[in-house]
């Protein structure tokens, strides 16, 4: 059993569904549930240790993102990602984070874009990654992604790959990573797109951002074929 969240000092339902919130989202993307799995108001409570109150409103908020649906008669479930719609949204990720990309090249501050080698510096110390077995970055400012969208500082651009696009992407990327036999060759892209930024370079900064996320959904739609045939 997972331990609780919350603490005898805390008295905030806010901060409590904030992180009953970061919980289940983290336990959905990482497999810990799985899609189409029905989630139980009564066990989550009791997993992560906080009341209903909290829980519902992080419930609500996971809707929202299309992580969690709500069936009538059935109750709360894992969304599902259907390979098709991925692949969609992969298309417009590729346009849209290669804008983030160009940006990002073009308002990043120095220190934001020291803060990525660093991030990048972290990233290659992974046990995994060295051994060029799987590549996961965790959430947030803990993302190279994550880090490009927020230095576009366009809010427009944040919102929709942020908040529409972002979390739901990264069940798969968690899965890719482990499966794509292509890790160090991501880090070896992610360190290409931090050059051209880094340089100024806005169209070439864009460029690799569009090629480095076609590569991934190349690789989704040979899975696709592959299953289909």
């Amino acid at each position: 059993m997972a331990a609780s969240i919350a603490t005898p000092n805390d008295q905030d339902s806010r901060t409590l569904a904030d992180r009953v919130f970061t919980r289940l989202q983290d336990d959905i993307v990482l497999g810990v549930f799985k899609p189409g799995t029905k989630l139980g108001e009564a066990e989550l409570a009791k997993r992560y240790g906080v009341s209903r109150g909290p829980l519902r409103e992080a419930i609500s908020r996971l809707e929202s993102r299309k992580l969690l649906e709500r069936i009538p008669h059935v109750g709360t479930r894992v969304a599902a990602l259907q390979a098709a719609d991925l692949i969609e949204i992969y298309h417009v990720r590729e346009a849209l984070e290669g804008m983030a990309a160009r940006l990002a090249a073009l308002h990043m501050s120095k220190a934001e874009v020291a803060g990525l080698w660093e991030l990048l510096a972290q990233h290659e110390q992974q046990p995994d990654l060295q051994e060029d077995t799987a590549y996961f970055q965790h959430a947030g400012d803990l993302d190279f992604h994550y880090r490009i969208i927020q230095g576009s500082h366009n809010k427009s651009l944040i919102d929709l790959l942020i908040g529409e696009i972002y979390h739901r992407v990264r069940r798969y990327r968690y899965q890719f990573s482990m499966s794509s036999n292509r890790p160090r060759k991501a880090l070896g892209e992610h360190q290409r797109i931090a050059e051209a930024i880094e340089a100024r370079d806005a169209e070439m900064a864009e460029l690799l951002m569009r090629r480095h996320i076609s590569r991934a959904r190349e690789f989704l739609e040979a899975q696709q074929s592959d299953s289909s045939s």
